[in-house]
């Protein structure tokens, strides 16, 4: 019996770290399954599930049929899938090539949410109820549609803000335009009172952030998020080529956030830990815990971040996991209960859950136990 005990105790101390791990700059330390709480032979078979599930997503034959004329550049070529699960702050697995490049689509919403939080807490936007136009004087926000439109409201996707940006009409209505993606003609709604996912708006809400900072958004996010977290330079957050250095949340006209799945599980490792990294705090723990709040309207969405609260995006997995997602299956998914972070990039989507479902039957200690 005693051997018995003394064997149980070590390997409780095997696999639980005695600090949260944050990987410097340049580096991740890998550990063994075993020593994260995951049984080995079925996390493998995870991955090999995710492996076999890639996406068909090609650039050259899908971009403007499925979202229309583009306003900025995409790549050639993408990587294969691939993906990291973290546990414990440690990289318990790895496949494909997790260095590459590569648009993340509006996965980069969820990056525009926490830049707003930074402006949060620098006390730029005191109140998230607050109309835009209280900060912002462009003429964007005059109309008396436009002048109800608060920074709440650009979060939860909810703004129905009424004006065109960059050339691409907020009513989303026009084949050439949106391709696939375009909508039939509709009434506007109230500020607040309908969702609708609009990248024209959240274009808005992009460069109504720019102006509030006085910069650049590539500038603010690599100065506050990205260089705290030890992220590499070689990600980068590219305008439209009409967009006079304003960036957009995601990709679905080209531009948007090119970034390796190496530096978006350090994001992802950085949320997870409550907005601090290695004890520098990033954004405030007040905010993310905002942003995790379902909006009154539409799907289950917080500030830009896709929740499961109703566990319906991801019913195999907690009701507190939470995800930033894009085109191409783009995703960054985040499982506190568990320490968990994942990053899979460019698969089938509808294989999300089965892949969640598998990593988490691998586990085989819980976390903090």
């Amino acid at each position: 019996m005693y051997l018995l005990i003394l064997s149980f105790c070590f390997v409780l101390r095997a696999w639980q770290p005695a600090a949260p791990y944050f990987p410097p700059a340049g580096e991740w330390k890998h550990r063994a399954p075993a020593e994260l709480g995951f049984d080995a032979a079925r996390l493998a078979q995870a991955v090999e599930f995710a492996k076999a599930h890639g996406s068909g997503w090609d650039f050259a034959k899908d971009q403007v049929r499925v979202f229309g004329r583009p306003l900025g550049p995409v790549p050639d070529k993408r990587a294969a899938t691939n993906g990291l699960i973290i546990r414990h702050g440690y990289i318990a697995a790895a496949f494909g090539d997790v260095k590459a490049n590569d648009p993340m689509y509006s996965a980069a919403k969820s990056f525009l949410s926490t830049v707003c939080g930074v402006a949060f807490d620098r006390g730029l936007i005191k109140d998230v109820n607050d109309p835009v136009v209280k900060y912002i004087d462009d003429g964007s926000y005059d109309s008396a549609h436009n002048r109800k439109v608060t920074w709440k409201h650009h979060l939860h996707q909810t703004s129905e803000w009424e004006g065109t940006m960059f050339g691409k009409k907020s009513d989303f209505v026009g084949h050439e335009e949106f391709g696939a993606g375009e909508r039939k003609p509709r009434a506007i709604e109230e500020p607040g009172s309908f969702y609708e996912y609009n990248d024209v708006r959240i274009n808005r809400f992009s460069l109504s952030l720019m102006k509030l900072f006085g910069k650049g958004l590539p500038e603010v996010l690599k100065t506050e998020i990205m260089d705290p977290i030890g992220g590499s330079k070689q990600w980068r957050w590219i305008p439209y080529d009409n967009s006079s250095g304003s960036v957009s949340g995601g990709t679905r006209w080209g531009g948007g956030i090119w970034m390796n799945s190496e530096d978006m599980a350090r994001f992802g490792l950085m949320i997870l830990n409550k907005g601090r990294w290695n004890g520098r705090r990033i954004v405030s723990e007040a905010w993310l815990r905002q942003a995790a709040v379902p909006g009154p309207h539409g799907p289950d969405y917080g500030y830009l971040w896709w929740l499961n609260t109703k566990r319906k995006h991801t019913p195999s997995t907690p009701a507190t996991t939470f995800a930033a997602m894009g085109n191409g299956s783009n995703t960054i998914w985040i499982d506190p209960e568990h320490d968990i972070v994942v990053v899979w990039r460019w698969f089938q989507g509808e294989a999300m859950n089965g892949f969640l479902e598998k990593v988490l039957a691998a586990v085989t200690v819980q976390a903090g136990k």
